[in-house]
């Protein structure tokens, strides 16, 4: 970012940038946050800087700064520290100038010099890019600076400071927003490299958000890059899992669904076709897939039913512990992983399963009678005991026959 002369009477501009890591320019000259330890510092002039339009009582300070703490002389802290922050501040302008000034007991920061805010540039660019009756482009514009500014989030070395987190959650927001605003212009307008380059860079802010994903998504297909559209459907399917606890959303679910339509290229050998299903076929063990798979079996499967008079069970396995709660996400993504790695052993090849949410299976057990499906689900209980007895966790479990007419249920029971 260029730093610029004061016009009027040729002092340099002070430019701060708060978005990401802490950084102070004067001309050619610049500190950051990784200069000094003193976590203290910082905060003090990320506070004094967000309150730069008046002044700051001393006790206003001390109560920001140690509002926990048992410090036997406060005063004498904030001097100190102040000392040390000024001193830390010298490179910048000399001695002969200050950043920070003090007058009876209150503390400011110097009003007579230039100064930029990059969060608060952030703030206006999106502000007036959200004005419709601008053109289009110059919206995309705005736009376009705006998240060339925000390389992070507010100051994240000082996420612990409580005055802070109203500041990091709006500037978060609104970020977030102003990406779904300016996606939505450049999906318009069919600018999809745009459009991937912009959700990479939100991704890696907010790598939880699924909208983001189902933006990406959209552009990727559109550019016929199924490859790496699907990749980006499981990292996110992996995430509302296991971070969320969430199932994909209708909407990703059926991206998913176009996903699988335009992968496989047109072919005229039938022969390579065949070979790539025996492939499929000579899989051991059940077909794991995704939900959104799981219920176009399902409907198939119902079709075939209704013709031939087929029997299938429909199980549900969820992850407890004892009293019927949920375990910490972490111990629920480790365990569910074994007991997938269970039901690889203790299923048949003809049964389908898919993770229902961060803590279920649903299984479609075709050619099964209620009874065989009560022993099936015993041989996975039995197994998954087997290799978590220190953990204290149970399976909960219900079957039920899928009959077109009516839903009988056989079994809900806890083990």
């Amino acid at each position: 970012m260029t730093i610029s002369e004061n016009a009027d009477d040729g002092t340099a501009t002070v430019r701060i940038c708060m978005l990401g890591q802490f950084k102070i320019f004067v001309g050619d000259q610049m500190i950051d946050d990784n200069i000094s330890r003193s976590h203290k510092m910082w905060a003090l002039l990320a506070y004094l800087i967000i309150h730069r339009q008046r002044s700051i009582p001393q006790e206003e300070l001390i109560s920001t700064l140690w509002p926990e703490e048992d410090n036997g002389n406060p005063a004498n802290a904030l001097k100190t520290l102040l000392y040390r922050t000024r001193a830390s501040l010298v490179p910048l302008l000399g001695e002969d100038c200050q950043l920070i000034l003090s007058q009876r007991g209150s503390y400011s920061w110097n009003h007579n010099l230039t100064c930029t805010v990059d969060a608060e540039e952030f703030d206006q660019l999106v502000t007036k890019a959200a004005d419709r009756q601008l053109s289009s482009q110059i919206r995309k514009e705005l736009y376009a600076q705006a998240m060339e500014l925000y390389q992070h989030d507010f100051l994240p070395k000082l996420s612990d400071q409580i005055w802070a987190i109203s500041f990091t959650t709006y500037y978060h927001y609104l970020y977030l927003d102003s990406v779904f605003s300016y996606g939505a212009l450049l999906l318009q307008d069919e600018e999809y490299t745009k459009i991937i380059d912009l959700c990479n860079q939100a991704i890696q802010i907010e790598p939880c958000e699924e909208k983001l994903y189902v933006l990406l998504i959209k552009a990727l297909l559109a550019q016929d890059n199924v490859a790496a559209a699907l990749s980006h459907y499981k990292a996110a399917s992996d995430i509302l899992y296991r971070v969320l606890g969430l199932r994909p959303s209708e909407e990703l679910q059926n991206l998913y669904q176009e996903i699988m339509k335009e992968q496989k290229e047109q072919e005229t050998d039938l022969s390579v076709i065949q070979q790539d299903l025996r492939e499929a076929i000579d899989a051991p063990g059940p077909f794991f897939c995704e939900y959104a798979f799981f219920r176009q079996v399902y409907r198939l499967e119902a079709r075939r039913a209704r013709r031939s008079g087929g029997i299938i069970q429909i199980a549900l396995i969820t992850l407890s512990l004892p009293d019927g709660s949920s375990p910490t996400p972490a111990l629920v993504n480790k365990t569910m992983d074994q007991l997938q790695q269970v039901m690889q052993s203790c299923l048949r090849s003809g049964d389908v399963v898919a993770r229902y949410s961060s803590s279920q299976y649903v299984l479609m057990l075709p050619s099964a009678s209620s009874e065989d499906s009560v022993m099936v689900i015993g041989r996975i209980i039995n197994a998954f005991k087997q290799k978590n007895r220190k953990r204290f966790l149970i399976l909960n479990y219900k079957i039920q026959q899928m009959d077109l007419d009516k839903i009988k249920v056989y079994r809900k029971q806890k083990c």
